[in-house]
């Protein structure tokens, strides 16, 4: 049986400023990045450049440019707003 989630509308909104609210982690989307290293700290900052839906779970997911070269996939209670 599959269960079918309904989707959770975004808070956020694209080009919105934000902080790390904890350390994001390479969950290995970053191979150039060794395995659980620290992306970015705990109050980063950055800017929602998308905003898209975890198809799995029907979740907003953002990504979020930290730095120019650094853009991470970013679930809710993972940012703040500034």
């Amino acid at each position: 049986m599959t269960t079918v989630f309904e989707p959770r509308e975004p808070k956020y909104q694209w080009g919105m400023r934000v902080r790390a609210a904890i350390d994001l982690i390479n969950d290995g989307s970053f191979p150039e990045a060794a395995p659980a290293q620290i992306l970015v700290p705990a109050g980063g900052l950055g800017e929602i450049v998308q905003v898209g839906t975890h198809t799995e779970a029907n979740l907003p997911i953002y990504l979020v440019e930290f730095s120019e070269k650094l853009v991470v996939g970013c679930f809710e209670e993972e940012i703040t707003p500034l």
